[in-house]
């Protein structure tokens, strides 16, 4: 059953060092540029067990997590495994920030869901989370003639600017920073436009709005919290809501997958007020994030406790 409750103000994962490894993305792309696509994937390897092996906490958390998801004790492979597919993605987005999709196959899976929103003229929302690569979905966007943005909160926003300037400072990279007096109208003309415009809703973030709530549904074996903003922000600006995933399926082969969450623009015939259908569509969120770790677990980039509760405590 949900629970909302209010959204703390910060939340664990943006005390994490993030920050300080833009380093690591910069090195990512000299390889990248250097050695090509074949050779750098060999220079993963040694990269991704030196961070096995000096990434204690992220270590402990993978395994933690992987633990749930495969409904058994994670073995240190595994954990390898999930560090190494991270790594896999990162360097992958240098060569699709760049437009070099000749690398890949992409397969799509729902993709009339988006074309189906977007022939109605309002746009598409979609929310998904730290899964697989999110750049992925640019490819779809760039091969259809779609203009993809993301949309999250100004601290956040230039984190992520940042870090993709990072890998690569000459793509052409658009984002809609929320918090901001113009944000909305922005979002709302960029939808009107046919703009396709993506956001992530597996963390919990400092500066979101007060009208934000956390959600308490079983996850994975146990009770985790969920964001409820970019569901209330879909229902405010009444549009369908599509989840959408970047699936990394080992060597050049990646899936990008849509599933209807929500359509906000349609009134409900059992009169549900909007509370209830933003608590339904997190549900459905949950569960299908739910469904990809246990096909995919080593495809969702979780390296902190997710089920941690706000006073430090887990939850029940």
């Amino acid at each position: 059953m949900t629970h909302p409750a209010p959204v703390a103000e910060a939340s664990e994962w943006t005390r994490q060092h993030e920050r300080s490894q833009r380093w690591v993305l910069r090195l990512m792309r000299w390889i990248a540029l250097s050695l090509g696509r074949r050779v750098s994937r060999l220079v993963l390897h040694p990269i991704a067990l030196y961070f096995l092996l000096t990434g204690g906490a992220a270590r402990r958390e993978s395994r933690r997590y992987l633990t749930r998801a495969l409904s058994r004790p994670a073995r240190l492979r595994e954990v390898y495994a999930h560090i190494h597919t991270f790594a896999c993605t990162v360097l992958d987005r240098v060569y699709l920030l760049q437009g070099r999709y000749e690398l890949f196959e992409v397969h799509v899976n729902g993709a009339e869901l988006v074309t189906k929103a977007n022939a109605t003229g309002q746009g598409v929302l979609l929310v998904g989370a730290h899964f697989g690569s999110f750049e992925a979905l640019r490819t779809l966007g760039d091969l259809n003639g779609l203009r993809v943005a993301m949309v999250m909160y100004e601290e956040n926003a230039r984190l992520i600017n940042a870090t993709l300037s990072a890998i690569a400072p000459h793509a052409e990279l658009h984002t809609i920073a929320l918090g901001r007096v113009d944000a909305m109208l922005e979002l709302r003309q960029w939808l009107d436009r046919g703009g396709v415009a993506g956001m992530l809703a597996d963390r919990s973030l400092p500066g979101a709005s007060g009208r934000t709530h956390s959600h308490t549904l079983p996850f994975l074996g146990d009770d985790a919290r969920f964001i409820d903003g970019p569901f209330r922000l879909a229902a405010l600006l009444r549009r369908p809501l599509i989840f959408m995933a970047g699936l990394y399926l080992g060597g050049n082969r990646y899936e990008i997958r849509f599933e209807a969450l929500a359509d906000f623009s349609l009134r409900t015939e059992n009169n549900a007020s909007q509370d209830e259908r933003i608590a339904l569509a997190v549900g459905r969120y949950a569960a299908t994030l739910e469904s990809l770790c246990r096909e995919l677990p080593t495809n969702w980039f979780n390296f902190f406790d997710f089920w941690r509760t706000d006073d430090g405590g887990h939850e029940a």
